[in-house]
């Protein structure tokens, strides 16, 4: 999943030829794609029973270390408390991806469960990734100015990675300013209203991105999560407003929200190399241009949970639930030789990640 930000793409209007077209003119190595879609046929199918657990344990985790970090009396006490709770509350929020991806009927209420236990009350109802994220995955959408989620950030000035990372601390006050106070008002004007949906509505960071109004189903259900969503924003600031919700527990959320927005920021900055400036790419060319972690890699379970940290074999299979990705990278890992590009997209940590895009951007000055 990926933040709201808008940064221009014009930025990136110097970037070096080499560097845009050398990714495009990657031919798809046939071998590493029958290999990836053979060796998982087996894995395809959700495990609800995973899901829930999963999404379940993660939410217990991290309200219940939010409401310790809001009242407890000790100051160390509470910032740990803080840390857990932002991973856990991390963690949940991160299975608007999967959301975004599953048929629904193979996990039963599971999109309805996660709205009512994470999407409407951390104030990102996963109608904001469904319909979004799918053109991100499209073959020829990706890395183009038609994807919502991607910027050429490695083609990019110097000072756009702070910006993109310090913009995303604000996303918990943008939120509620969307749906306590843009909500409402759109329904009074069709002109707003259209804003606020094409532009308002989207977890993207292509801000040349525009959403299209949702029809019938999705419209419906589109209508009474943001409903949800309005009415618990707007209670949250009455409460405060009022006293009856302490001004501390109420900065507390904003606190761990903001944080949790953050990561997933840093997150979202090294799930690709960001390298490509527009062009359409070939498959193996956009899986060489996005990153997998994985073990025996430890942290990245947290940065990267609910199977992110194997963000390029999901480009190769979009479809296999995320608790199969672990078994899937070993399976192929093992089939295919060392000189396979498969291989090419797997990285020992965040911080090489981070100093990788950095020194990129270093030669736009």
């Amino acid at each position: 999943m990926d933040t709201s930000l808008s940064l221009p793409r014009g930025t990136a209007a110097q970037a070096s030829p080499v560097a845009a077209v050398s990714t495009v003119r990657i031919a798809d190595d046939k071998a590493m794609l029958r290999a990836a879609a053979d060796l998982t046929r087996d894995l395809v199918k959700p495990r609800p029973a995973v899901y829930w657990a999963d999404l379940i344990g993660s939410v217990v985790i991290g309200y219940g270390a939010l409401v310790v970090a809001a009242t407890s009396g000790s100051t160390a006490v509470a910032i740990v408390a803080g840390i857990v709770a932002m991973l856990g509350l991390y963690r949940g929020l991160s299975f608007i991806h999967e959301v975004s991806h599953m048929k629904h009927a193979a996990v039963p209420n599971f999109r309805l469960g996660w709205n009512i236990l994470v999407g409407v009350p951390l104030l990102t109802p996963s109608f904001m990734y469904e319909g979004v994220h799918n053109l991100h995955h499209a073959k020829t959408r990706y890395g183009t100015v038609e994807d919502p989620e991607y910027l050429p950030l490695a083609l990019m000035k110097p000072w756009t990675l702070p910006l993109f990372i310090v913009v995303s601390a604000l996303a918990p006050i943008a939120l509620l300013f969307r749906y306590a106070v843009l909500s409402p008002l759109s329904l009074l004007s069709p002109k707003l209203r259209t804003t606020v949906v094409e532009r308002y509505s989207a977890l993207a960071i292509n801000p040349q991105f525009r959403r299209r109004s949702p029809e019938g189903d999705a419209k419906a259900y589109w209508n009474r999560l943001e409903v949800g969503a309005s009415v618990w924003a707007l209670t949250l600031i009455g409460l405060t407003v009022s006293g009856v919700l302490p001004l501390r527990a109420f900065l507390t959320f904003l606190g761990v929200a903001s944080a949790a927005a953050v990561i997933n920021q840093v997150r979202t900055l090294v799930a690709h190399l960001w390298e490509n400036d527009g062009e359409v790419m070939t498959v193996t060319a956009q899986y060489l241009d996005t990153v997998n972690v994985p073990p025996p890699a430890l942290l990245p379970a947290l940065w990267a949970p609910v199977g992110l940290r194997y963000h390029a074999l999901h480009h190769l299979l979009p479809g296999l639930p995320y608790h199969a990705l672990g078994e899937a990278h070993r399976r192929i890992s093992a089939e295919l030789d060392a000189m396979s590009p498969y291989h090419k997209a797997s990285y020992p940590g965040l911080p090489g990640l981070v100093s990788k895009i950095a020194r990129s951007t270093m030669t736009r000055r």
